[in-house]
């Protein structure tokens, strides 16, 4: 699949914004710490996604209550879903001018039903051509998400039989209906009655 930039130029994935907030000292001194033991792009990177992925739980798995929306809460708190980690993901490469970009895809129960948007991070190396979707929600049985530039790794890749989609835009940031749930939601338990489905369509500039 040919993942599309919404927006053509690339700065927009490096710009802080309410969600993707990496001008926060909080998030700033996480990038520290990881930069310190971790100063290659690359490695950086993939540090970044592990700490992402196995530092911050996500709440639907620990059941934690609270939702979180801004990347300097996920890492105050620790906790959230799919978007909030894909949302810190993208802040911390951006802390380190890399651009990052947040992705969706449509994913549904094994027999086709309840459909639910899922969120992932696209990252742009130095020195590559093409961007690279990450998985950062977090590991369970079954799923073996991991940072890769070549083949994807992915927590799930999705199948087309069942209705589910990989949506090809590269958001700079969360996408309006996600955003939305998250704002709205009082707590965890309410979010989940609350997430999107799909994504409608999206103009690009």
């Amino acid at each position: 699949m040919e993942l599309i930039q919404q927006d053509p130029n690339v700065n927009a994935y490096l710009a802080a914004g309410e969600a993707v907030d990496h001008e926060h000292p909080r998030v700033r001194e996480r990038a520290d710490r990881l930069s310190a033991e971790h100063p290659g792009a690359y490695s950086y990177a993939e540090a970044a996604f592990v700490y992402i992925r196995d530092a911050v739980p996500h709440s639907m798995d620990t059941g934690d209550p609270r939702v979180t929306w801004r990347a300097s809460d996920v890492l105050e708190l620790r906790t959230g879903i799919c978007y909030a980690k894909s949302i810190a993901y993208a802040a911390l490469l951006r802390a380190r001018g890399i651009p990052a970009a947040l992705c969706y895809q449509r994913l549904t129960d094994d027999d086709g039903s309840h459909p639910v948007v899922h969120g992932l991070t696209a990252v742009l190396l130095p020195g590559e051509r093409d961007w690279a979707r990450q998985d950062p929600r977090g590991n369970v049985p079954g799923v073996d998400a991991r940072f890769s530039l070549g083949e994807e790794r992915l927590a799930w890749p999705v199948r087309p039989e069942l209705g589910e989609v990989d949506y090809p835009l590269l958001h700079a940031e969360p996408h309006p209906a996600v955003l939305a749930a998250l704002r709205a939601a009082p707590d965890l338990t309410r979010l989940k009655r609350t997430l999107p489905a799909e994504l409608g369509p999206v103009r690009l500039p």
